[in-house]
């Protein structure tokens, strides 16, 4: 079985944090930054315009004190329950950012504990670039079973693990066949 065309996830037409792609399954964007587990990691999510498209910018000061170091943009995939992404090869996300090293995490129905999440980590460019991560490169971490992509709930896009100043912008989202 195999998918025809990308799913978007988001296109970024909207002015809000609210995905709009198109399909009437729209999910609105959220921060979640370290300070849920005591950290004082501080960020900020909001719509912006970045070299002529619209996107959404994540930014700010990603600190290791406290056993921190992380800030998230974080979108649900499905309101209804879990997106079934199995005739998809992976996830393709158009990025701008400052050449730091970022992070996608998946969380399906096995990721029950907040910091388990499947993982892998891309480039973001001063300039606007197409990123692909097939979820084939997904590595689990703190979770023994393999991905299971027929439950996805959430994907993050995320600066963590080092002292570090983030600024991503990303304009779309989508799972490519």
């Amino acid at each position: 079985m195999s998918a025809t065309a990308p799913l978007l996830l988001d296109d970024r037409s909207s002015a809000n944090l609210c995905s709009d792609p198109g399909n009437n399954s729209s999910a609105c964007w959220r921060l979640v930054t370290d300070g849920v587990m005591g950290g004082v990691s501080d960020g900020r999510l909001q719509p912006a315009q970045i070299d002529g498209r619209s996107c959404l910018r994540l930014t700010g000061a990603v600190s290791t004190l406290n056993n921190g170091g992380f800030i998230q943009a974080s979108l649900d995939l499905d309101n209804a329950g879990l997106l079934d992404a199995r005739t998809y090869r992976g996830i393709e996300i158009d990025v701008y950012g400052n050449a730091e090293t970022y992070n996608l995490h998946l969380r399906n129905a096995d990721t029950r504990i907040v910091w388990q999440s499947y993982r892998a980590s891309f480039q973001a460019p001063p300039r606007w670039q197409t990123v692909r991560l097939p979820f084939a490169e997904l590595q689990p971490y703190r979770i023994e079973k393999p991905l299971d992509l027929s439950r996805l709930r959430r994907l993050g896009l995320v600066a963590i693990g080092r002292d570090m100043q983030a600024d991503l912008c990303f304009a779309r989202v989508s799972f490519y066949p």
